[in-house]
């Protein structure tokens, strides 16, 4: 019988490149998102690993329909291996006093409070079993704050803390807890931030060859083969002329020679 992984926010970026990634590594896969014909082709596309694909079609900031996927999964599904709460994302860049109310609420009930619903729904299945991994992407951003990340920062800097909290809390099993922390990622990320605005999510990334969701698919994966006696905590991945959230060097010269 294959393991089976369970993918949040998998329609795009590190999200359907973890599961492009755990299908090649013969996984069987549940992945969710909000839109349903994205994860409809996920699931197609998918088949060229042959693997098996079940998708949930829900909102993780919305627990109820959240508790409905999860309590309805066939039994065939029910014995998850590897959870990935990947569903995240910023909005804007304004300072603290400037911000937008919704932006902040969609960021907190989307990295914080969705992470936590899906760990509440599915890691008690996993301590039953003494068996099992849970992979949080985080942030390079939780480590420090940076102009105009405020809120963003704090959830994962949340991220960071509830992951840490679950490894105490499980300590006593055989389950396994990682934070992966990506810094420049070139996905859907900035557009997401900038509400559409794909020129300016572009120059975000000018000037640096930025990593790419397969980059922390390759990550994750490794996280989850390590072997059982093998805990890796927490994982830092920047690109190369990334030192820090803050701290890059970009040159357009040297991002041409890198691609």
């Amino acid at each position: 019988m294959k393991k089976i992984a369970l993918i949040t926010g998998a329609t795009s970026g590190i999200g359907e490149a973890c599961a492009r990634k755990f299908a090649q590594g013969d996984y069987d896969l549940i992945v969710t998102g909000r839109n349903q014909p994205k994860l409809d082709a996920l699931k197609a596309s998918l088949s060229e690993w042959g693997a098996d694909v079940l998708p949930l079609v829900f909102d993780v900031r919305d627990r109820q329909a959240a508790i409905e996927a999860v309590d309805v999964l066939p039994d065939r599904w029910r014995d998850v291996d590897v959870l990935i709460n990947n569903a995240g994302l910023a909005l804007g860049l304004e300072k603290e006093y400037e911000g937008r109310f919704d932006d902040w609420e969609t960021m907190i009930d989307t990295n914080i409070k969705g992470l936590l619903t899906m760990t509440r729904l599915i890691v008690p299945h996993m301590v039953e079993r003494n068996r099992g991994h849970i992979i949080n992407i985080g942030s390079v951003a939780g480590d420090a704050a940076y102009a105009g990340g405020n809120v963003y920062c704090a959830t994962k800097a949340a991220v960071k803390a509830i992951t840490d909290g679950l490894r105490i809390d499980l300590v006593d099993t055989r389950i396994r807890v990682t934070n992966l922390k990506p810094g420049l990622v070139e996905t859907n990320f900035s557009v997401t931030r900038f509400h559409g605005n794909k020129a300016q999510a572009d120059n975000v990334y000018r000037g640096i060859h930025p990593l790419t969701g397969a980059d922390i698919a390759d990550t994750a994966f490794f996280a989850a083969s390590a072997p059982e006696h093998v805990q890796i905590a927490e994982v830092l991945i920047l690109a190369t002329h990334q030192a820090n959230g803050t701290v890059c060097s970009k040159d357009p010269d040297r991002e041409e020679s890198l691609s």
